[in-house]
């Protein structure tokens, strides 16, 4: 394995938010499931800096190749609420999106409207049918 890169510098530039700073150090060594652990984690902080720094453009960007990206940002749009923006992913196919799409409207106490979604989305999706149907305690 490769000897990691200057981590300490790259998470003092993350701490006081020079993000562009950051992220050219991180991405400039994470490589996408990279044999070298040290690289795929670099790639996954990636994920996260952009993130953190408002680019979703680029994460959005990256999701279209990259699964670490495609289920960081499905993560963001189920933690800022955006159910219309996981649902359009969802009917693209995003799987992802749809669990996630799943466990926001539950956690808002939208059962039936997590059953349709499900229904209208993949009805197949035996995963998807499990989280929609769970009890709304459980969830």
């Amino acid at each position: 394995m490769e000897a990691p890169f200057d981590q300490t510098s790259a998470e003092a530039a993350e701490g006081r938010g020079d993000w562009a700073t950051a992220i050219a150090m991180v991405s400039g060594f994470s490589e996408c499931y990279s044999r070298d652990y040290y690289r795929h984690d670099a790639h996954l902080w990636h994920m996260e800096l952009l993130v953190k720094a408002g680019l979703l453009h680029e994460l959005a960007e990256l999701a279209k190749t990259d699964v670490h990206a495609r289920r960081r940002l499905d993560r963001f749009l189920y933690e800022e609420g955006h159910d219309s923006e996981l649902r359009r992913r969802a009917e693209r196919g995003d799987k992802t999106a749809l669990y996630f799409l799943v466990r926001l409207l539950r956690a808002r106490g939208e059962q039936t409207a997590a059953q349709q979604a499900v229904a209208d989305i993949d009805a197949t999706d035996t995963h998807a049918i499990e989280l929609a149907n769970q009890p709304l305690t459980g969830a």
